[in-house]
Protein backbone atom coordinates (compact mmCIF):
# COMPACT_ATOMS: atom_id res chain seq x y z
CA UNK A 1 0.00 0.00 0.00
CA UNK A 2 2.80 2.42 0.96
CA UNK A 3 4.79 1.53 -2.13
CA UNK A 4 1.78 2.16 -4.34
CA UNK A 5 1.24 5.57 -2.73
CA UNK A 6 4.89 6.56 -3.16
CA UNK A 7 4.89 5.45 -6.80
CA UNK A 8 1.64 7.29 -7.52
CA UNK A 9 2.97 10.54 -6.06
CA UNK A 10 6.26 10.21 -7.96
CA UNK A 11 4.41 9.47 -11.22
CA UNK A 12 2.28 12.61 -10.74
CA UNK A 13 5.28 14.72 -9.78
CA UNK A 14 3.56 15.64 -6.53
CA UNK A 15 5.72 17.70 -4.19
CA UNK A 16 4.41 18.59 -0.75
CA UNK A 17 2.81 17.14 2.33
CA UNK A 18 -0.14 14.89 1.78
CA UNK A 19 -2.12 12.03 3.17
CA UNK A 20 -3.75 9.29 1.17
CA UNK A 21 -6.61 7.62 3.04
CA UNK A 22 -7.77 4.06 2.66
CA UNK A 23 -10.25 1.74 4.33
CA UNK A 24 -9.10 -1.79 5.15
CA UNK A 25 -11.66 -4.57 5.21
CA UNK A 26 -11.48 -8.33 4.72
CA UNK A 27 -7.82 -8.23 3.70
CA UNK A 28 -8.33 -5.56 1.04
CA UNK A 29 -7.69 -1.83 1.04
CA UNK A 30 -9.82 0.76 -0.72
CA UNK A 31 -8.83 4.30 -1.70
CA UNK A 32 -10.95 7.03 -0.09
CA UNK A 33 -9.23 10.34 -0.80
CA UNK A 34 -6.04 12.33 -0.83
CA UNK A 35 -5.60 15.43 1.32
CA UNK A 36 -2.80 17.81 0.37
CA UNK A 37 -2.01 18.62 3.97
CA UNK A 38 -1.11 16.92 7.20
CA UNK A 39 -3.93 15.11 8.93
CA UNK A 40 -5.13 15.45 12.52
CA UNK A 41 -3.57 12.04 13.16
CA UNK A 42 -0.04 13.00 12.04
CA UNK A 43 1.34 12.83 15.62
CA UNK A 44 0.86 9.03 15.52
CA UNK A 45 3.29 8.85 12.60
CA UNK A 46 5.66 11.23 14.37
CA UNK A 47 5.65 9.07 17.50
CA UNK A 48 6.45 5.78 15.72
CA UNK A 49 9.02 7.24 13.31
CA UNK A 50 10.67 10.01 15.33
CA UNK A 51 10.12 12.41 12.41
CA UNK A 52 8.80 15.95 12.75
CA UNK A 53 6.32 16.02 9.87
CA UNK A 54 5.57 19.73 10.25
CA UNK A 55 9.28 20.49 9.89
CA UNK A 56 9.44 18.27 6.80
CA UNK A 57 6.40 20.03 5.34
CA UNK A 58 8.07 23.42 5.83
CA UNK A 59 11.33 22.16 4.28
CA UNK A 60 9.49 21.04 1.15
CA UNK A 61 7.55 24.33 0.96
CA UNK A 62 10.89 26.17 1.05
CA UNK A 63 12.15 24.09 -1.88
CA UNK A 64 14.40 21.89 0.25
CA UNK A 65 14.46 18.11 -0.03
CA UNK A 66 13.12 15.89 2.71
CA UNK A 67 15.70 15.19 5.41
CA UNK A 68 15.15 11.43 5.12
CA UNK A 69 14.52 8.91 2.35
CA UNK A 70 11.56 6.53 2.50
CA UNK A 71 13.81 3.49 2.88
CA UNK A 72 15.46 5.11 5.92
CA UNK A 73 12.21 5.44 7.87
CA UNK A 74 11.70 2.82 10.56
CA UNK A 75 8.47 2.17 12.39
CA UNK A 76 8.97 1.41 16.07
CA UNK A 77 6.38 0.58 18.69
CA UNK A 78 2.75 1.65 18.85
CA UNK A 79 1.01 5.00 19.13
CA UNK A 80 -2.63 5.82 19.77
CA UNK A 81 -4.36 9.18 19.43
CA UNK A 82 -7.62 10.12 21.11
CA UNK A 83 -9.56 13.10 19.86
CA UNK A 84 -10.86 14.86 22.93
CA UNK A 85 -14.12 16.49 21.91
CA UNK A 86 -16.34 18.88 23.84
CA UNK A 87 -19.40 16.71 23.50
CA UNK A 88 -21.62 14.43 25.51
CA UNK A 89 -19.96 10.98 25.45
CA UNK A 90 -23.35 9.22 25.42
CA UNK A 91 -25.06 10.93 22.49
CA UNK A 92 -22.28 13.07 20.90
CA UNK A 93 -24.15 16.37 21.18
CA UNK A 94 -21.81 19.38 21.35
CA UNK A 95 -20.97 20.79 24.77
CA UNK A 96 -19.82 24.37 24.29
CA UNK A 97 -19.11 26.49 27.34
CA UNK A 98 -16.39 27.59 29.71
CA UNK A 99 -13.63 25.25 30.84
CA UNK A 100 -13.47 25.79 34.58
CA UNK A 101 -10.45 23.56 35.20
CA UNK A 102 -7.90 21.98 32.85
CA UNK A 103 -5.03 19.67 33.65
CA UNK A 104 -3.07 17.93 30.89
CA UNK A 105 -1.46 14.56 31.55
CA UNK A 106 2.28 14.35 31.24
CA UNK A 107 5.19 12.00 31.38
CA UNK A 108 7.36 10.18 28.94
CA UNK A 109 5.74 9.44 25.58
CA UNK A 110 2.58 11.40 26.40
CA UNK A 111 1.71 14.31 24.12
CA UNK A 112 -1.23 16.72 24.27
CA UNK A 113 -1.88 19.02 21.33
CA UNK A 114 -4.34 21.72 22.36
CA UNK A 115 -4.85 25.40 22.89
CA UNK A 116 -7.33 25.14 25.74
CA UNK A 117 -6.78 26.37 29.29
CA UNK A 118 -8.77 26.97 32.47
CA UNK A 119 -11.16 29.81 31.62
CA UNK A 120 -11.22 29.06 27.89
CA UNK A 121 -14.67 29.42 26.32
CA UNK A 122 -15.54 26.78 23.74
CA UNK A 123 -17.73 28.38 21.05
CA UNK A 124 -20.66 26.48 19.56
CA UNK A 125 -19.76 27.32 15.95
CA UNK A 126 -16.87 24.99 15.10
CA UNK A 127 -15.64 21.41 15.27
CA UNK A 128 -15.97 20.08 18.80
CA UNK A 129 -12.39 18.77 19.01
CA UNK A 130 -10.55 20.65 21.76
CA UNK A 131 -7.46 18.49 22.23
CA UNK A 132 -5.56 15.50 20.94
CA UNK A 133 -4.01 13.03 23.38
CA UNK A 134 -1.26 10.93 21.82
CA UNK A 135 0.66 8.20 23.61
CA UNK A 136 3.47 5.85 22.59
CA UNK A 137 4.62 2.47 23.85
CA UNK A 138 7.07 -0.17 22.66
CA UNK A 139 4.18 -2.65 22.44
CA UNK A 140 0.43 -2.24 21.97
CA UNK A 141 -0.10 -3.42 25.54
CA UNK A 142 2.30 -0.79 26.96
CA UNK A 143 0.76 1.88 24.76
CA UNK A 144 -2.74 1.07 26.05
CA UNK A 145 -1.49 1.05 29.66
CA UNK A 146 0.02 4.52 29.12
CA UNK A 147 -3.18 5.71 27.43
CA UNK A 148 -5.28 4.48 30.35
CA UNK A 149 -3.09 6.42 32.80
CA UNK A 150 -3.07 9.57 30.64
CA UNK A 151 -6.86 9.55 30.25
CA UNK A 152 -7.24 9.14 34.01
CA UNK A 153 -4.90 12.11 34.61
CA UNK A 154 -6.56 14.40 32.07
CA UNK A 155 -9.01 16.82 33.68
CA UNK A 156 -11.39 19.06 31.73
CA UNK A 157 -14.20 20.47 33.87
CA UNK A 158 -17.05 22.79 32.98
CA UNK A 159 -18.04 21.00 29.76
CA UNK A 160 -18.74 17.40 28.85
CA UNK A 161 -15.97 15.64 26.92
CA UNK A 162 -15.31 12.38 25.11
CA UNK A 163 -12.79 11.30 27.78
CA UNK A 164 -15.23 8.86 29.47
CA UNK A 165 -15.96 7.24 26.09
CA UNK A 166 -12.23 6.70 25.45
CA UNK A 167 -11.84 5.26 28.95
CA UNK A 168 -14.67 2.83 28.25
CA UNK A 169 -13.34 1.88 24.82
CA UNK A 170 -9.87 0.91 26.00
CA UNK A 171 -11.44 -1.58 28.41
CA UNK A 172 -12.89 -3.54 25.47
CA UNK A 173 -11.04 -6.75 24.54
CA UNK A 174 -11.34 -6.04 20.80
CA UNK A 175 -9.74 -2.62 21.21
CA UNK A 176 -6.99 -4.02 23.40
CA UNK A 177 -6.16 -6.72 20.84
CA UNK A 178 -6.64 -4.47 17.80
CA UNK A 179 -9.26 -6.87 16.44
CA UNK A 180 -11.93 -4.53 15.10
CA UNK A 181 -13.28 -3.29 11.78
CA UNK A 182 -14.67 -0.04 10.45
CA UNK A 183 -18.10 -1.18 11.67
CA UNK A 184 -17.01 -2.14 15.18
CA UNK A 185 -17.70 1.17 16.96
CA UNK A 186 -21.17 1.55 15.50
CA UNK A 187 -22.08 -2.01 16.49
CA UNK A 188 -20.57 -1.62 19.97
CA UNK A 189 -22.49 1.62 20.57
CA UNK A 190 -25.74 -0.07 19.55
CA UNK A 191 -25.07 -2.98 21.92
CA UNK A 192 -24.11 -0.60 24.74
CA UNK A 193 -27.38 1.30 24.38
CA UNK A 194 -29.19 -2.05 24.18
Amino acid sequence: MGGGCAKGMADMGYRGAGTIEFLWENGEFYFIEMNTRLQVEHPVTEMITGLDLVREQIRVAEGEPLSVRQDEIEFRGHAIECRINAEDPRNFTPSPGKITHFHAPGGMHVRVDSGIYSGYKIPPYYDSMIAKLIVYGRSREKCIMRLRRALDEMVIEGVKTSIPLHQELIQQADVQSGDYSIKWLEEWLQEREG
